[in-house]
């Protein structure tokens, strides 16, 4: 008994250790993604560009990352996700280290790619990690906790990297994270393991037709594409806020100071990072009621936005406030979307399935950062000296149609997987009478029951 205590409490040390280890990556990696939040005004003066062309910076990395989700949710099934994260790292490092050192536009966007292409492999590695390292009552709220402590990530882009900025200049800064990149790959080199010792090894040798079979079946799984949708409908609007146009909306549009806008872009990252647990923590008790959490989400942004938008012009402090306090509820509302995806899918098309549903969010993302640029540059509004706050808010307008397609797409595929758990012998309970009623009107027309929906009540 003693030994056995001791085992556990070793094996329990070892997933801590782990957690730590690769949320630390995903600190550095989430620092990495928004290191140009704080820089808009200083990379359009550098590289001479305007709102449409800064915009393509982002965008570009985004698109990398999200076109590599998928093939890095395949790499992480075939060869572990320690090895993703280290490779992550890597190259996150190169494109830092470019990008301290550029001069030229071309260069900023080699820089970008490289910087997307290794953000791709560390955040659904490290979810992976949590899958194999901790039991399964427990992965929601682990989940959120490192999308809690990657929001460390984005302080560090607003304070302490817009304080290089403006003090030893650009090379250092971006050196300097460079430098915090090599480290988390030195880190995860000697720390991390793909699954407790002792655990069956879960990679697998696929072929490729085997790995597309497994991506079309994922796909087919309703609650596979609630996730998406969820994940589609709720980051953009923060992702696009924090990581690009926030900033300049707040000084240039709204006529803060740097200082007051930076406090409240390190507002929006404290209330992702306290939201995190608290949704992890619904998640665990009320599995049945994720989707009403992210469309709950997704109503709070729309009305916040609608507000700030819809007032004659500057916005209260206060409502900008609760603007950004809304937006930071979209980063942890989007983790529900992997849980969906966790929930449908077995573990040989975990992977698969959690890079189609990161995807979704930053396809989302990479629509709206390159649409406020384009608005903006089709109103003669692209540089600094030439924002207004009336070209902010057309451009910002352009976030309804998104989260209206979102929401379709949430409660279309919500339905469908109801149905699908009512014919498993699963009824969430709004269902309940629904299901009873159909049944009973099918029953009364001499007709029978929808098939399975009788069993889904004894």
């Amino acid at each position: 008994m003693h030994r056995s205590t001791a085992e556990g409490a070793t094996a329990v040390r070892g997933a801590w250790l782990v957690f730590a280890v690769g949320a630390a990556a995903y600190v550095v990696t989430v620092a990495n993604r928004t290191s140009l939040a704080a820089a808009g005004l200083e990379a359009q003066e550098r590289y001479a560009v305007g709102a449409g062309a800064l915009s393509s910076f982002a965008v570009l990395q985004f698109l990398v990352y999200a076109a590599l989700q998928v093939p890095v949710g395949v790499l992480v099934d075939r060869w572990g996700p320690r090895r993703l994260v280290v490779l992550g790292a890597a190259v996150m490092g190169a494109g830092q280290l470019l990008l301290a050192l550029s001069t030229e536009t071309w260069q900023a966007v080699l820089a970008r790619v490289l910087v997307g292409a290794g953000d791709a492999a560390t955040f659904i590695s490290v979810v992976r990690l949590v899958t194999n390292w901790f039991p399964p009552r427990r992965v929601p709220v682990m989940t959120q906790l490192v999308g809690l402590f990657g929001q460390l990530g984005q302080v560090f882009s607003v304070v302490p990297l817009a304080a290089l900025l403006h003090g030893p200049g650009w090379t250092p800064a971006y050196a300097g994270l460079a430098a915090f990149s090599v480290l988390a790959g030195v880190l995860s080199v000697l720390v991390l393991r793909d699954v407790p010792p002792g655990a069956p090894d879960p990679r697998t040798r696929r072929g490729v037709r085997q790995v597309a079979g497994d991506l079309r079946e994922s796909l087919r799984h309703p609650g596979t594409r609630l996730g998406l949708w969820s994940h589609w409908a709720t980051p953009f609007a923060g992702n696009a806020f924090a990581v690009l146009w926030g900033y300049p909306f707040l000084v240039s549009g709204q006529g803060l100071s740097t200082g007051t806008a930076g406090a409240l872009l390190t507002l929006y990252t404290v209330v992702a990072a306290g939201a995190g647990p608290l949704m992890g923590t619904l998640v665990a008790r009320h599995p049945l009621r994720r989707s009403w959490i992210v469309l709950a989400v997704v109503a709070g942004q729309a009305a916040a936005w609608a507000a700030v938008l819809a007032w004659p012009g500057r916005a209260p402090l206060a409502l900008l406030v609760l603007l950004v306090v809304v937006l930071g509820t979209g980063v942890p509302g989007s983790l529900i979307g992997f849980d969906f995806a966790r929930t449908s899918n077995p573990a040989h098309r975990l992977g698969g399935a959690t890079g189609m549903t990161n995807v979704m969010g930053f396809a989302s993302t990479v629509v709206l950062v390159l649409a406020v640029g384009v608005v903006l540059d089709l109103q003669g509004a692209g540089s600094p000296g030439a924002y207004s706050l009336g070209a902010f808010k057309l451009a910002f307008a352009v976030q309804f149609p998104l989260w209206a397609l979102g929401v379709v797409g949430i409660v279309v595929s919500r339905r469908r997987t109801r149905e699908l758990l009512a014919r498993e012998g699963v009824v969430v309970p709004r269902m309940r009478e629904a299901v009873r009623r159909d049944a009973a009107a099918r029953r009364a027309r001499g007709g029978a029951a929808h098939p399975g929906r009788d069993d889904a009540l004894t």
